[in-house]
C-alpha cells in the first residue's frame, strides 16, 4: 500500500461523506475492478458489510466509560466531593478513604458495561465471520466468504434455509417463474412466508445466470428504515429503465424458504441495510417516579446546604466568641491565622464533604438491582404463561416497572388484542341474496360451548342420523342464524342453559354426530342418553391459567362433551366451512350450463375469494414444516384412539356432503397459520340435479367426484397455504369449501380448481397491494377462457360502494336488480352482529384501456419521486366503475377471560378506550361482548359530518353532563357514560379549538370507543389525553397499526398474535394474551410501585437519620466538622450494613396477597395519581428523621455528659443506636415477612458487631491522636450501654409504631382491610370479598336520567342510547337525546 498524505486521506472521506448523502445512488458491478485497491472501486464510497454494535475499544474503554457515567449527575457530584476532599484546607477524612465510595459503585457499574460489550463484541465476531458465497471473475464461480468481505456492489448467492448477508436486488432465482420466498422473522416477527421476485425485464432468468453479463446500472434511493419500502430502477446500456421496489428487494437478516438458491446485486451493506437502520437498541424512558425521585434529591440538596450554612455559620460565630487564639487553633507556616469570615467559608465545603451522604450514593444502584429482580419475577410468573404459543412476558424496558402500577387510562385496539385474530366464514351475500350458512353456524355453536365442571346431560333423543345433505330451496334472511346464536353477554349459567338447549336440538345432536363420523367416531360410541358418562375427568392443574381434562375411559361408550373437547382442540374447525345448501343449488346450476361461466356471478365471487389475496401457495420443506403427520390405520381399537387421531385424520368436509362413512385416507399436518395437506382430502364436488322432489316439494341435489382431469396439478403434492392476514386465509377456505381450490400462486398466474376439477390458470398482470388509503387490494389477471383482462377487488364496504358502475346482470328479475341496497343491508346487519366485512368486486378492462394503463404503471414503478403516489394514483384510475359480486361476513372471536379482565380494570380505576379500524356497529357489537359497554350504560353516539355540527353536539352533550353532575341528587353518584365516535369525527374533535371540549367530555365518560381510525389517529389521541390529562396512559396492540399508538403511550404493550411482531418489537412489554394485562397491572404492577416507592423515601429516611447524628455533635464540637465516629465505620455504615436490607424489602415485599388484589381491583387505585410516592409522605419521612436522630443523639448525650469518656466510646453507642433504630425502622414497614427477610436482618446485626469488633480489636493507631482500640469490647461489658440502646431505640420508634396502630385502628386504609381479609379461612376470605365489591365497586349504580337540552338544527344526531346486542337496531331505547329534531332513526327489520 502506497503512502498517501493526511490531506489527501481527509479530501476522499469528504468525497464518500457527500456521495453517502446523495438522494441517489448509482451502483454498477464490481466485477470488473475486481483485484485493485478499494480506492479505484467505483463503489468503494460506501461501507463494507461487517458491523460494529459495541460502545468501547480495550484501549479507550476506561475514559469512554467515564464519560459515559458521567451523563449521571449524581456520579459528578460525589467525584467532586472525593476530589475536593484532597484539598487540605477543607478536607474531612483522610483523602484516599473518601474515594472508596464512589469508586465501588462506578468500578460495579463499569464491570457490568465491559460484559454486556464484550457479549456484544462475540456476537458481531460470530455475524460477521458467517459464511456466505460472492461471485469472483478470476475463479469464474461463486466462492466462499465471509459476510464482512461483502461489498456494494457484489453478487451474493444464497441458498435455501440461509440468512440473507446484505440488502440485495432479486436477479436470478431457481424457481422457473423468478420467485423467491422469504421468511422474515428476523425483522418484524412475521413467520408467515413472503414473495420475492427478480428484476422484470432484464431477462435474466435463465439457468445458468452469469454474473458478468450484468452491464446495467442500478439506481437506487439513499438507505432508510422502512422495511416496507424501496425505491430503485435498472439502467440497461441501451438506457431503458426498468422499475424495482420492495417486491424485488431481499433484506439482511431474513431467511430464504422453499428456493434452492437465489442470486442477487448488494445495493447496501453493513449499518446501511435496513435491519441495521431498525436497530435502534433497547430504549430508554424515565418512570414517573423516577421524576418525582430527582426531585426530592433537589430537595435533599437544599436540605443538605442549609445544614453546611448552618455550620458555617456557627463557626464563624464560634470563632468571634473566643477571647483568645487557642492552643489547638495552629497557623500556618508563615504564623498567620485564617479570618473567621474565611474560616467559616472553609468549614462550609467542608461540611459538605462531611455530610455527603445525605444524598444517598447508594440509591440508583440499588434501584437498578430491584428493577431487574422485579423484572425476573414478573418475566418467570407462571401465570403469564402461554402454553398454546409456548411465550411467556417479555420485558423490554427495563426501567418502567413500577409505571405498571399507576396506570389511569388503557388505549386498546380490538382485532387481535380483545379478539383471538382467528377469523372463521360465518356468512355471505352473493348479488343480494344472502346466505347464512346455519349449518356451519350450528357446527361452531356446538364447539364454541363453555367448558362446565359437570356432564351435560342429554335430556332428548336426537333424531336419525339423516345420511347426505337435502339441499332443499328454503328461504333465509339476515336475522336466521341470530336466533341460535344467543347473546354474547349472558352469564355462565346462562351460557349452560343456552347449552342444554343446543344439544336438545335435533340438528344440533346430527351436526355432532355428523363432525364425530368426520372424526372416525361411531354415533354408538356416543351417550345422548340421560344416564351419567362411563368416563370421569380428573382435574390436573396446570402452568397455565385453565385446567386441562384427564380423561380416564372405563368403556367404549363416549360423552358428546369429550367429542367437543376434541372439536375444540382441532384448528381444521377454524378453517373448514359447511357449505349453505341454497348456495349449492346456485353452483349446481353455474356449472350445469357451461355457457354461464363466462358471467355467472356467482362463479366470479368464489374466484375472487381465491384469487383476491396474497395467500402464499408453496411446496413444505422440512424446514417450514410446523407440524407432520404420519399414516395411521382407518380402524380403531376403541373410540380414544379414534379421537386421538384427530389431527391426523382431518380431512376436507366435502366428505361431510358425499358420505358420512368415507374415511380419508391421507395425512393432513395442521398449524394456526400454515396448512399443510393433500389435495386428494378435497375431490371437486360435482352437483346434478336429480329432478325428485321431496315430501316438501324441494329440489334435492346429488353430489358427487367427478373424474379428474388428465392435466396434473400441483395440487397432488403437499401444499402450503400461509396468508400474510387471517381474513385472507378464512376466505380462501371458504371458496375451498364450495370447490373453488386455490392451487398454486406465483408472480405472474394462479391456479384454481373448479367444482367440475378443471384446473384455469390466471395470468397475473398486477397486485395493487393494500393501502390503509384506498382500504382496498386488487389483482388485474386475464381470464383463461374469455381472455379478458379482469380486476377483481375487495375491500371495506364505504371504499368500495363509492366505486361501483352499472349492477351486475341486467338479466335479473326487477326485485333482483337493487342489488347494491340489498348487498348494504347484509352488511349493517353483519356488523351488528360482530362480523368482519368485506365487498368483493369485478371489472373487465377493455384491451385499450389495459394497454394505455400499463404505460402509465410502468413509469409509476420506474420513478424515484413520488413513487408511491404515482403508483397509488394509478391503482385509483383503475378501480372505478366496479360492479358488485358480494359481500362476507367474517368472525373474530373474543380471547379467553376478555370480559372479566375489561371489568377488572374499570373497577381498578383505569379508563378503557377502544381504537379500531372497524366499522361502527361491529365495534359497539364486540364492545358489548367484551364488557368496554354495559347495558346500563347511557352511550353518546358521535357521528359528524361537518365540524359546525360537532361543535354543536359538543356543547349540548358538554353542558348536560355538567348539569347532571351538579344536581344534588347525583352528588356522590358516578354516571354510566360511554362514547362512541367514528374516525371522521374525531379527526374534527381532536382540532386545536375543539380539543379542550372533547377532552373534558371523555373525561367524564367510563368507556370510550373510537371506530374506523387510522393509525396516526390513534397515536394521537394518546398523545393529547397524556398531555392535557396529566395522566399514566398505557397502550396494548398487536399489529404494526398499533406502533404508533404504543410507541405514543407510557407505556406500550404488544400481544404476539396473528398479525406478526411489529407491536411487540416495539413495545415496553409484551404478553400474549389481552387477559394476562390483569395480573400485569393488578398485582405485579401494584407491588412494583410499592415496593420501589416505600424503598426510596426508606433510604431518604435512613441517611437523614444517620447524618443528623454527625450535624448535632457539631454544635458541641465548634462546628469543626469533627465526627464522633470512626470515618471506617461511617463508610461501612452504609455500604454494608444498612444496604441489603432495604434492597430485599424494594425486592420481596408484599403489602396484600396477588389473591386479593385480583378479588378486588379497587385495590389498584391507591398507586394512581401520587399514590404512596407523596409530597407530604416524604417530609414526614424527613421530619421523622430528624426526630429520630435527636433522640439518638441525646440520650447518650445526656447520660455521657459529665463523664470522662472519649469521643468514639460516646459514638460508639450513637452508631449501634442508629443502626438498631434504622433496621426496626424498617420491620415496621415490612408487611409480609419471609425468611429471607429475616435473615438478612440478622446478617446486618451480626455483620456490624464482627466487623466493628475485629476492627476495634485491630485498630491500635488507625486515627491518632483518638483511636477505636477496644471501644466496642468495652462498651459491651458495660450495663449502661444496653440500657441506653433499648431507651433511645424504644424513644425514636414510638411515635410511628402509635402512628402506625391508631391509623390502621380508627382509619384504615383498603390495603390494611385487605391485610385483614387475607388471614380469614379461604371461604369466609371469599364470601367478604363478594361484599365488598358489591358494596364499593360491584353494587348498582344510580342510573343518570338526562334531560333533553336545546336541540339546534343539525345534520346529524348525537344519540344517547341504552344498547342492547340482543336488539339490532343499537339506536333503539327509551333514553335518547335527539340533538336535531329532524333525526329518524333506522327501522328495526
Amino acid at each position: 500500500m502506497t503512502w498517501r498524505s493526511p490531506m489527501a486521506l481527509i479530501r476522499d472521506a469528504l468525497t464518500s461523506q457527500r456521495a453517502r448523502e446523495k438522494d441517489l445512488r448509482y451502483l454498477v458491478s464490481n466485477l470488473p475492478y475486481e483485484g485493485l485497491e478499494k480506492r479505484k472501486q467505483p463503489n468503494h464510497h460506501f461501507p463494507g458489510n461487517a458491523i460494529k454494535t459495541t460502545k468501547y475499544s480495550l484501549l479507550f474503554f476506561i475514559p469512554t466509560n467515564l464519560i459515559e457515567q458521567f451523563h449521571r449527575l449524581a456520579n459528578i457530584y460525589f467525584v467532586g466531593l472525593a476530589i475536593l476532599n484532597f484539598v487540605p484546607v477543607v478536607s474531612a477524612f483522610e483523602p484516599e478513604v473518601a474515594l472508596i465510595p464512589i469508586c465501588v459503585i462506578m468500578s460495579l457499574t463499569a464491570l457490568k458495561d465491559a460484559w454486556e460489550d464484550f457479549r456484544r463484541y462475540q456476537s458481531d465476531r460470530k455475524v460477521n465471520n458467517t459464511p456466505c458465497f460472492i461471485y469472483s471473475r478470476k475463479d469464474k464461480q461463486f466462492v466462499e466468504k465471509r459476510w464482512k468481505d461483502v461489498r456494494v456492489g457484489d453478487f451474493v448467492k444464497v441458498f435455501c434455509n440461509e440468512i440473507v448477508c446484505a440488502d440485495l436486488l432479486l436477479l436470478h432465482t431457481s424457481d422457473l417463474n423468478g420467485v423467491c420466498h422469504l421468511e422474515t422473522a428476523n425483522l418484524d416477527g412475521e413467520t408467515n412466508l413472503k414473495q420475492r421476485r427478480v428484476v422484470s425485464g432484464l431477462c435474466i432468468s435463465d439457468p445458468q445466470f452469469e454474473p458478468e453479463s450484468f452491464k446495467s446500472t442500478v439506481v437506487c434511493e439513499r438507505p432508510n428504515n422502512s422495511l416496507n419500502h424501496f425505491k430503485c430502477y435498472v439502467e440497461k446500456p441501451n438506457k431503458d429503465k426498468v422499475g424495482a421496489g420492495i417486491g424485488s428487494l431481499l433484506l439482511r437478516g431474513c431467511t430464504v424458504r422453499n428456493t434452492d438458491h437465489a442470486v442477487g446485486f448488494v445495493v447496501y451493506a453493513g449499518h446501511e441495510t435496513k435491519s441495521m437502520l431498525n436497530n435502534n437498541g433497547p430504549r430508554y424512558k424515565r418512570s414517573k417516579l423516577e421524576r418525582k425521585l430527582n426531585r426530592d434529591v433537589i430537595f435533599c440538596v437544599i436540605l443538605l446546604f442549609s445544614m453546611c450554612l448552618v455550620g458555617a455559620l456557627g463557626h464563624f460565630l464560634w470563632l468571634k466568641a473566643l477571647p483568645s487564639v487557642p492552643p489547638y487553633l495552629v497557623p500556618d507556616s508563615n504564623g498567620h491565622l485564617d479570618s473567621p469570615s474565611l474560616s467559616g467559608f472553609y468549614m462550609f465545603l467542608t461540611m459538605i464533604i462531611l455530610l455527603q451522604i445525605l444524598i444517598p450514593i447508594s440509591l440508583y444502584v440499588s434501584i437498578e438491582l430491584v428493577k431487574i429482580s422485579q423484572i425476573f419475577f414478573i418475566t418467570n410468573d407462571i401465570d403469564l404463561y402461554d402454553e398454546e404459543t409456548d411465550s411467556r412476558m417479555q420485558c423490554k424496558a427495563l426501567n418502567i416497572t413500577e409505571d405498571l402500577g399507576q396506570i389511569e387510562y388503557i388505549f386498546s385496539d380490538k382485532t387481535g388484542t380483545l379478539t383471538e385474530n382467528k377469523m372463521v366464514f360465518r356468512r355471505c351475500s352473493i348479488v343480494g341474496t344472502e346466505y347464512p350458512h346455519k349449518e356451519n353456524a350450528i357446527r361452531l355453536a356446538v364447539i364454541d360451548e363453555p367448558d362446565s365442571e359437570e356432564e351435560v346431560i342429554f335430556n332428548q333423543q336426537p333424531q336419525p342420523l339423516q345420511r347426505g345433505w337435502s339441499l332443499d330451496s328454503e328461504h333465509t334472511n339476515p336475522e336466521d342464524t341470530q336466533r341460535h346464536r344467543g347473546s354474547r353477554r349472558k352469564s355462565k349459567g346462562a351460557g349452560n342453559a343456552r347449552s342444554d338447549v343446543a344439544f336438545s336440538s335435533p340438528l344440533a345432536s346430527q351436526s355432532l354426530l355428523q363432525m364425530a363420523e368426520l372424526l372416525g367416531v361411531s354415533d354408538k360410541h356416543i351417550n345422548f342418553g340421560s344416564k351419567l358418562p362411563l368416563w370421569q375427568i380428573v382435574e390436573a392443574k396446570t402452568s397455565r391459567r385453565r385446567q386441562k381434562k384427564a380423561c380416564v375411559y372405563s368403556n367404549k361408550a363416549l360423552s358428546p362433551s369429550l367429542v367437543l373437547l376434541m372439536l375444540r382442540q382441532s384448528s381444521m374447525f377454524e378453517t373448514e366451512v359447511i357449505p349453505d345448501r341454497k348456495l349449492l343449488q346456485q353452483i349446481s346450476r353455474a356449472e350445469s350450463s357451461s355457457s354461464s361461466r363466462k358471467m355467472d356471478p356467482y362463479l366470479d365471487f368464489f374466484l375472487a375469494l381465491a384469487i383476491c389475496n396474497t395467500v402464499v401457495v408453496s411446496m413444505a420443506t422440512a424446514q417450514r414444516q410446523r407440524a407432520s403427520g404420519s399414516p395411521h390405520s382407518s380402524q380403531a381399537n376403541n373410540p380414544l384412539d379414534s379421537l386421538s387421531s384427530l389431527v391426523k385424520k382431518a380431512g376436507s368436509l366435502c366428505h361431510i356432503l358425499t358420505s358420512w362413512k368415507r374415511k380419508p385416507k391421507g395425512t393432513c399436518s395442521l398449524s394456526e397459520d400454515s396448512v399443510i395437506e393433500d389435495d386428494h382430502f378435497n375431490p371437486p364436488v360435482k352437483m346434478e340435479r336429480t329432478g325428485d322432489l321431496n315430501t316438501n316439494g324441494a329440489q334435492t341435489c346429488s353430489l358427487h367426484v367427478p373424474p379428474r382431469c388428465d392435466k396434473p396439478a400441483a395440487a397432488s403434492d403437499k401444499l402450503c397455504y400461509e396468508a400474510e392476514s387471517p381474513d385472507e386465509a378464512a376466505l380462501v377456505y371458504a371458496a375451498k369449501a364450495y370447490g373453488f381450490t386455490l392451487l398454486a400462486r406465483t408472480h405472474d398466474s394462479v391456479t384454481v380448481r373448479l367444482p367440475s376439477g378443471q384446473d384455469l390458470v390466471f395470468e397475473v398482470l398486477d397486485t395493487l397491494t393494500f393501502d390503509s388509503n384506498r382500504k382496498r387490494m386488487s389483482v388485474l389477471v386475464r381470464h383463461p377462457i374469455t381472455k379478458e383482462y379482469v380486476l377483481y377487488t375487495k375491500g371495506a364496504d364505504y371504499a368500495i360502494m363509492e366505486l361501483l358502475g352499472t349492477p351486475y346482470a341486467e338479466h335479473l328479475s326487477k326485485n333482483q336488480k337493487d342489488i347494491v341496497a340489498d348487498t348494504q343491508h347484509h352488511l349493517d346487519y353483519y356488523a351488528k352482529d360482530g362480523l368482519r366485512t368485506l365487498c368483493f368486486t369485478k371489472k373487465v378492462v377493455s384491451d385499450q384501456a389495459y394497454e394505455s394503463w400499463s404505460v402509465n404503471r410502468q413509469q409509476a414503478l420506474a420513478a424515484i419521486d413520488n413513487r408511491e403516489v404515482l403508483i397509488t394514483d394509478t391503482a385509483v384510475h383503475l378501480e372505478t366503475n366496479l360492479t358488485l359480486l358480494g359481500a362476507t361476513g367474517v368472525e373474530d372471536r373474543l380471547q379467553e377471560n376478555v370480559p372479566d379482565t375489561i371489568v377488572a380494570l374499570r373497577e381498578a380505576g383505569i379508563q378503557v378506550w377502544v381504537l379500531t379500524g372497524d366499522k361502527t356497529e361491529t365495534a359497539v357489537n364486540i364492545s358489548y361482548a367484551c364488557r368496554l359497554l354495559e347495558e346500563e350504560d347511557l352511550v353518546i353516539n358521535m357521528s359528524c359530518k361537518n365540524k359546525l355540527t360537532c361543535t354543536s353536539i359538543l356543547d349540548c352533550t358538554l353542558e348536560e353532563v355538567r348539569r347532571h353532575a351538579n344536581e344534588p341528587r347525583n352528588v356522590g353518584t358516578t354516571p354510566n357514560i360511554s362514547l362512541v365516535i367514528d374516525g371522521h369525527t374525531l379527526t374534527m374533535a381532536l382540532s386545536s379549538d375543539l380539543q379542550d371540549r372533547f377532552v373534558e367530555l371523555a373525561k367524564h365518560c367510563r368507556s370510550v370507543l373510537c371506530c374506523r381510525v387510522t393509525p396516526l389517529q390513534k397515536s394521537r389521541v394518546v398523545k393529547v389525553i397524556r398531555e392535557k390529562l396529566k395522566v399514566m396512559t398505557l397502550a396494548i396492540g398487536d399489529g404494526a397499526n398499533d406502533v404508533n399508538m404504543i410507541q405514543a403511550a407510557d407505556i406500550g404493550i404488544g400481544i404476539s398474535g396473528q398479525e406478526g411482531m411489529q407491536a411487540v418489537m416495539a413495545s415496553d412489554f409484551a404478553i400474549s394474551r389481552f387477559r394476562h394485562l390483569k395480573k400485569l397491572l393488578l398485582v405485579h404492577g401494584h407491588w412494583c410501585y410499592t415496593r420501589l416507592a416505600n424503598m426510596i423515601i426508606y433510604f431518604f429516611y435512613k441517611n437523614v437519620a444517620y447524618v443528623n447524628l454527625l450535624f448535632w455533635y457539631q454544635f458541641f464540637c465548634g462546628f469543626s466538622a469533627t465526627t464522633m465516629i470512626d470515618y471506617w465505620l461511617l463508610i461501612f455504615f452504609n455500604l454494608f450494613f444498612t444496604s441489603l436490607p432495604p434492597i430485599m424489602f424494594g425486592i420481596m415485599d408484599k403489602d396484600v396477597s396477588a389473591e386479593m388484589l385480583l378479588g378486588i381491583p379497587e385495590l389498584y387505585r391507591t398507586g394512581q395519581g401520587e399514590g404512596e410516592y407523596k409530597f407530604s409522605t416524604f417530609w414526614v419521612s424527613i421530619l421523622d428523621a430528624f426526630y429520630q436522630s435527636l433522640v439518638c443523639f441525646f440520650i447518650p448525650y445526656l447520660t455521657y455528659r459529665d463523664s470522662d469518656i472519649d469521643i468514639f466510646t460516646f459514638g460508639t453507642p450513637l452508631n449501634t443506636i442508629s443502626l438498631f433504630t434504622i433496621l426496626l425502622h424498617l420491620s415496621i414497614e415490612i408487611k409480609a415477612w419471609t425468611v429471607v427477610h429475616w435473615i438478612i436482618m440478622l446478617v446486618s446485626v451480626a455483620l456490624f458487631f464482627i466487623m466493628t469488633l475485629a476492627y476495634s480489636a485491630m485498630c491500635v493507631t488507625c486515627n491518632p491522636p483518638s483511636n477505636p482500640y477496644w471501644i466496642l469490647h468495652s462498651q459491651m461489658a458495660d450495663p449502661m450501654f444496653y440500657l441506653v440502646c433499648i431507651i433511645s431505640i424504644v424513644l425514636a420508634l414510638l411515635p410511628r409504631y402509635m402512628f402506625h396502630v391508631l391509623r390502621n385502628s380508627i382509619a384504615p386504609s383498603p390495603l390494611v382491610q385487605a391485610r385483614h381479609l387475607d388471614r380469614l379461612d379461604p371461604s369466609e376470605k371469599q364470601q367478604w370479598i363478594k361484599e365488598w365489591r358489591s358494596f364499593r365497586g360491584g353494587g348498582q349504580v344510580k342510573r343518570p336520567e338526562l334531560s333533553t337540552p336545546p336541540s339546534p338544527t343539525l345534520e346529524i344526531p348525537v344519540d344517547f342510547y341504552a344498547q342492547s346486542p340482543d336488539v339490532s337496531d343499537i339506536m333503539e331505547d327509551e333514553f335518547t337525546l335527539n340533538v336535531t329534531t329532524n333525526y329518524q332513526r333506522p327501522a328495526h327489520r
